[in-house]
């Protein structure tokens, strides 16, 4: 990777191979052996600042107390938080009513948390293009829960896809949105007029071309209409920052990071303006997902 960026979205807990398998080892107990692994794997390759999505074991906590040895700035939710029912339980902990949000905010903060992570929507659904699995966050759930983290001074980091969850999400006044699949050129417009950064994750999908898993005319609409949207928050200069999904399938730490670069390159071409404007989103991220002063 010629040009050194930081990875803005990775999971430490997961290995690019088989999530469950990757959970396990550090069920009964975190694994310093392996994070000590992922992270060499991101110091061989000169990256020096990880934002993780948070689990619900903590192991990017962990990850971050051993990272300065390996000359990274490591920030982490600790804990991703999801509404019981809905997506999320893989990364986080859940809540039924926003009493039990606020203390969820209330541990993650004093867990030492960098941010808030909430989790607003499901997965693409590879059975149904355009669509997204289970069912969104009500916007006054999102705007409620927005609020509430930003008032205990945390930022927050969304994961979310479709046209009207990020619609909802920059409304709310998300500080990050997280892989945002399945938008519109509305949406984009939405994102360039708001503060909100977005993290596409593109080789989540594009790394599994040719794995096997999935069909090749299943995962092309999706790359192309990424591809599409990609190029529209160019043009209208939405603020955006390389995040991988590192530790998803197919997705490897360090390595993930260079794939997204080469996505984006592949896209749009390489040039000192698309650096520039990737360095200036991964500022804003740097800047703003920071654990608030005590």
């Amino acid at each position: 990777m010629k040009e050194i960026f930081g990875e803005c979205h990775a999971h430490i807990i997961m290995d690019g191979v088989n999530y469950k398998e990757a959970i396990s080892i550090h069920k009964e107990s975190i694994n310093d052996m392996v994070i000590r692994a992922h992270l060499k794997a991101y110091q061989k390759l000169g990256i020096t600042f990880v934002r993780d999505g948070g689990d619900a074991l903590g192991v990017s906590r962990r990850a971050r107390d051993l990272a300065s040895e390996y000359g990274i700035d490591y920030r982490t939710p600790v804990f991703a938080i999801h509404k019981n029912g809905h997506y999320g339980a893989i990364v986080g902990k859940g809540f039924d009513d926003m009493k039990e949000y606020y203390d969820r905010v209330k541990t993650a903060k004093k867990q030492g948390a960098d941010f808030i992570k909430i989790m607003t929507t499901g997965l693409l659904d590879f059975n149904n293009h355009g669509q997204v699995t289970g069912t969104p966050l009500e916007q006054k759930e999102v705007l409620e829960m927005v609020h509430i983290a930003h008032e205990e001074g945390m930022a927050v980091m969304s994961h979310t896809n479709g046209i009207y969850g990020v619609q909802t999400a920059v409304e709310a006044g998300v500080d990050s949105v997280e892989h945002g699949n399945y938008i519109d050129e509305e949406t984009i417009k939405m994102l360039a007029d708001s503060d909100t950064v977005w993290v596409p994750t593109l080789v989540t999908i594009r790394n599994l071309r040719g794995c096997g898993r999935y069909e090749e005319e299943t995962l092309m609409p999706i790359i192309e209409l990424a591809q599409k949207n990609l190029q529209l928050a160019w043009r209208y200069k939405v603020k955006v920052a390389l995040g991988s999904d590192a530790g998803a399938y197919m997705v490897p730490h360090g390595t993930g990071l260079r794939d997204e670069y080469q996505a984006f390159k592949d896209i749009l071409g390489e040039s000192d303006q698309v650096c520039s404007w990737l360095r200036d989103g991964e500022k804003k991220i740097q800047d703003t997902f920071r654990r608030p002063e005590s």
